[in-house]
């Protein structure tokens, strides 16, 4: 493949970049704290540009009745992880490593979740690849994230396209390697999700060969330690964060240009990547029930790894779950926000 490079500066802040979908990244060391009143605090694990700086940007850090201490982690496995051991009373991830945790007999349960279109979860292939459809894959090397969202959604789209993941040559790496890699044409294809679709895709590097939309969830969760849910005064502190997280999502719908702005400052991108993401993956998520359907759902990715033995046994994903949060929320087969991605 001829060599196609990508400017270096653009490299550091996407391997910065914690996102709620990665691999296995280890955890960073950098910790903050957010002040309220009372005696209780929370421990929230958080991703560059995530949690905190949503809730920040839509003004709902302030007058809590407990306090927050932030943690901040390179991806999703790590931060369930730190849950696990009890480090971490609740934070944000993908459809995709709860599973795994769940697999690992992790201590976690899925307390809230998001359901979003799919469209920036995506198979990237280069401008001029001569790859114009998905089953063309076949034989060809893909770059993605193991246990990542993408790589449920590099299997949904092989088999929607008549492949198995043993059909094409899987390189598991990380963003940032398979960025590089991508750019450098050492790889026929990445899948992979937001902001780096849409880096790729406002950088001139590449194309769309076919997104998740239709063949993935589309959940984004916020997972707590079942230890932290018994403390009744920490529940209450959870379920207060819960409502300000929904309540900040729904600011965004109407405050994307700030967002993006305050986005690509945490995170280094480009304010126009920023604002391409936040269009495409972002504003189109909706605060839904954790509930049956979006159990089944994953299962379905469970029992896809279960069966290409990713994953070592059986998992019931129900166990792994609480619904005492779910209110009056709507379904979790509500449908996304229409993306207004390009």
């Amino acid at each position: 493949m001829r060599r196609r490079l990508i400017p270096a500066a653009l490299l550091l802040p996407l391997a910065l970049l914690l996102t709620a979908c990665g691999g296995n990244s280890a955890a960073s060391t950098s910790e903050g704290g957010t002040d309220g009143r009372g005696s209780v605090t929370i421990d929230v694990g958080d991703q560059k540009g995530g949690s905190e700086a949503i809730l920040r940007a839509a003004g709902e850090l302030e007058d809590l009745d407990y306090k927050i201490k932030w943690s901040t982690f390179t991806s999703g496995p790590p931060l369930l992880e730190a849950v696990n051991a009890g480090a971490v009373d609740i934070g944000g991830v993908g459809n995709t490593p709860p599973v795994f945790a769940a697999g690992a007999g992790a201590k976690i349960k899925v307390v809230a979740a998001w359901h979003g279109t799919s469209k920036g979860d995506a198979v990237l292939v280069p401008d001029d690849s001569p790859l114009k459809r998905p089953e063309q894959l076949r034989g060809r090397s893909v770059a993605v994230a193991q246990g990542s969202s993408a790589h449920f959604q590099l299997v949904a789209s092989l088999k929607k396209a008549g492949l198995k993941l043993s059909d094409v040559k899987v390189k598991y790496l990380q963003p940032a390697d398979a960025l590089a890699a991508f750019t450098a044409g050492k790889v026929d294809a990445w899948a992979v999700w937001d902001p780096y679709t849409s880096q790729v895709l406002k950088g001139g590097q590449g194309r769309i060969l076919t997104d998740g939309d239709g063949v993935t969830n589309g959940h984004t969760f916020q997972v707590a330690a079942p230890a932290a849910l018994k403390d009744e005064k920490k529940a209450a502190a959870v379920e207060d964060y819960l409502k300000r997280l929904r309540r900040a999502y729904t600011w965004v719908y109407d405050h994307e240009e700030e967002w993006a702005r305050v986005w690509a400052k945490e995170t280094g991108l480009p304010e126009d990547v920023a604002l391409a993401a936040v269009k495409r993956t972002y504003t189109t998520r909706v605060a839904v029930a954790v509930d049956e359907p979006l159990i089944a759902s994953e299962q379905e990715i469970a029992d896809t790894f279960t069966a290409l033995k990713l994953i070592p046994r059986k998992v019931d994903f129900a166990a792994f779950t609480d619904t005492r949060f779910n209110g009056d929320l709507p379904p979790s087969t509500s449908a996304a926000r229409p993306s207004e991605g390009s």
